[in-house]
């Protein structure tokens, strides 16, 4: 049944991991009787957490979509990963939902993730409100944690539903809005006198010092000392909390479901409908805001796309403008082709019920669309372009092999319907080393996705670190010569050629000939190329490619019947073996610019780790969000892990990007261990 948008409210649940999103949206479905049961992660049971790897983890890896209906309106919960390996849920989230819900626990206090999570609202000008959870956790210090929110989140933060304490534990839970008490026992309230608590009414000055800041008539009315009527309050919590001007904050124990129903009260009447939202879109070039109006332009968007080998591709969808129904046929604004729908479907974590229309603000999924992909914007006629979010690059490669031979090309299929789903996965083929190379945010992501090949797939592989693509020149300057010659009967096979073997910078081989009296004919030139070149593939230590070799082509001999073209290439080749040898061979390294953005106490331990590494730092400026940027050349080699140091060393705040620069020689007391491994490599291959 279609909602009207000013029923409906979109709400992204984020924050660290462990902090209780999961446990939170539970609560919420158990008391509106969405399920029959109230799961617990531990049990594996709940709604949000329904993937085998998130059962066995305790965790969620994965953006999961839950609506609840509370009186008349339609609540749909949008459950993202705390996880930073999974950390595409949370971008996913935050591009279907109007208000970001950040959850801390009373326990652990403000976290990385809570900071990022309100980060990321700011950024994508989203409402926000805190929820604080597990105050049945003991030995809460909820002023102390009032502060924390205040210094992490600024003086926007508004206390609406708060706690009476005794011994660490609540007693009391207070509706500040409405200012009555309530007790829980057994998940069900009873309203108590109003608590005579000096900290509830230092809790409700900084309510009004709030919401004065973020209402001029309310500020006249905070100075003259006048009190707010519950209209003002509620209207002034909507408005400030709309324009980001008011953080709302709710504390509960959504295990034990207290404060379960003040929370549901209080998102109905404070948080944004989708009516109330524009979205900022594209309309060929001209910029534009789209109303959330049932009757306007459809414009549909993907914000999450799941692939089934069984279902086929699931595509989660929020309708940002006009109504969709089940018979219509959508344009594509990226690729300006018609999508044909499957089903139009509602989707309550992993139940799907067919349903025949979407209104605007409302969201659900669609079964087999043919070419749309997250970040896709769907059209009814005319085309808009959704603003998708800006996902974070892979920054962890690793090779990836099959456990059972044959399977090679299983892998590259399997792995093409994931990258449908994961916009923060990358897959390629190193044509060098022949490895096949997945990059993933973590070492978890990619754990996960070794997970799902066997079990979706049926692929069966392992993870090695990526073999370096090394590189070998030389450094001076020889002359050398290259002679063949056999007899066989018949005809021979004689070739001769001096050739001269000199550095040069470049990376490809530099050919020339300076051969006087017709020593060498001028028809096997190209011959004698053509042996270096397909030589200078293998270069005399390793084995890996030689790069910036200039050889000249100086003298040699001929015989006028046993010579012939493959007679010089192979005298070419025979030079190059000897002159190599001789011309102080080096390996080369790839050396590549890494671009680090950490806090500020965390750039001296970064710059130690660059130089246990063998970097180099190149300097340091000033970044977003209050991170330092800092520079520096660091071997491709040492940062197979870095993303793992970066995360640990930084509690999930920094984070890096590394691109290729240029090759530079391996210090000579690595060099015996290269040519080593090269040797122990190609004796598998063979």
């Amino acid at each position: 049944m279609a909602v009207s948008p000013d029923k409906i409210r979109n709400i992204m649940l984020a924050g660290h991991s462990g902090s209780g999103k999961t446990s939170f949206a539970e609560s919420l479905l158990f008391y509106t009787k969405g399920t029959d049961r109230q799961g617990t992660v531990a049990d594996g049971n709940t709604v949000c957490d329904f993937d085998p790897e998130e059962i066995r983890r305790l965790a969620s890896i994965s953006l999961s979509v839950a609506p609840i209906d509370y009186a008349g309106t339609r609540i749909n919960l949008l459950d993202a990963p705390g996880l930073f390996d999974f950390e595409l849920g949370v971008h996913e989230g935050v591009g279907a939902a109007d208000t970001v819900m950040i959850v801390v626990s009373a326990r652990d206090g403000m976290s990385v993730g809570a900071s990022k999570a309100y980060k990321l609202a700011k950024k994508n000008d989203k409402a926000a409100m805190v929820y604080v959870s597990k105050m049945d956790s003991d030995h809460i210090d909820f002023s102390k944690l009032f502060e924390q929110l205040k210094e992490g989140f600024g003086g926007a933060v508004c206390p609406i539903v708060v706690p009476v304490l005794a011994e660490g534990k609540p007693t009391v839970y207070v509706d500040m809005v409405d200012n009555k008490a309530y007790t829980y026992a057994g998940g069900k309230a009873a309203e108590v006198p109003m608590p005579s608590d000096a900290h509830v009414e230092e809790l409700a000055a900084a309510m009004r010092e709030a919401l004065a800041e973020a209402d001029d008539v309310l500020m006249e009315k905070f100075f003259a000392d006048e009190p707010f009527t519950k209209d003002e309050v509620v209207e002034g919590l909507r408005i400030g909390t709309r324009e980001g001007r008011i953080i709302p904050l709710i504390c509960g124990a959504p295990v034990l479901q207290e404060a379960t129903d003040l929370t549901l009260k209080m998102i109905d009447e404070v948080l944004p409908a989708a009516s109330e939202v524009e979205t900022p879109a594209l309309k060929g070039e001209e910029k534009i805001s789209l109303k959330c109006d049932p009757k306007g332009p459809l414009v549909v968007y993907v914000f999450k796309t799941v692939a089934d080998p069984f279902v086929g591709k699931l595509s989660y969808v929020k309708v940002v403008s006009g109504t969709l129904t089940a018979d219509l046929v959508l344009n594509n604004a990226r690729t300006g082709s018609q999508e044909r729908q499957g089903k139009l479907i509602s989707v309550k974590g992993k139940k799907q019920t067919d349903i025949k229309e979407l209104t605007a603000g409302d969201i659900g999924a669609i079964t087999k669309l043919a070419e749309a992909r997250t970040g896709d914007t769907l059209c009814g006629g005319e085309l808009y372009t959704v603003s998708a979010p800006k996902f974070p690059a892979p920054s962890m490669s690793m090779a990836i092999f099959p456990k059972k031979k044959g399977d090679e090309s299983k892998i590259s299929t399997s792995i093409q319907r994931l990258l449908d789903e994961d916009p923060t996965l990358d897959y390629t083929i190193n044509t060098e080393t022949g490895e096949q190379v997945i990059s993933g945010l973590g070492e978890q992501h990619l754990d996960v996705l070794v997970s799902k090949l066997k079990s979706k797939f049926g692929v069966d592989v392992e993870l090695k670190a990526p073999r370096v693509a090394y590189r070998e020149s030389i450094r001076k300057k020889v002359k050398v010569q290259g002679r063949h010659k056999k007899q066989s009967g018949g005809h021979g096979q004689f070739g001769d050629v001096w050739i001269e073997f000199e550095p040069y910078e470049g990376e490809d081989l530099l050919f020339e000939e300076k051969v006087f009296g017709g020593a060498v004919p001028k028809n096997f030139f190209p011959a004698v190329e053509k042996g270096l070149r397909d030589s200078i593939k293998r270069g005399v230590l390793a084995g890996y490619p030689v790069v910036g070799l200039h050889a000249t082509l100086v003298d040699g001999s001929y015989h006028p019947v046993d010579s012939s073209e493959m007679a010089f290439k192979t005298a070419a080749s025979l030079a190059y073996k000897a002159g190599l040898a001789q011309a102080s061979p080096v390996i080369l390294e790839p050396i590549g610019l890494l671009k680090a953005y950490v806090p500020d106490s965390n750039t001296g331990d970064l710059m130690g780790e660059i130089n246990k590494r063998r970097g180099r730092v190149l300097g340091m400026n000033p970044a977003e969000d209050s991170l330092q940027l800092v520079e520096a050349e660091v071997p491709m080699s040492e940062v197979a892990d870095f993303t793992t140091y970066i995360r640990s060393s930084t509690q999930g705040r920094g984070h890096f990007s590394i691109e290729f620069l240029r090759y530079d020689p391996l210090p000579a007391n690595l060099e015996a261990k290269v040519i080593e491994e090269a040797k122990e490599l190609r004796g598998e291959e063979e």
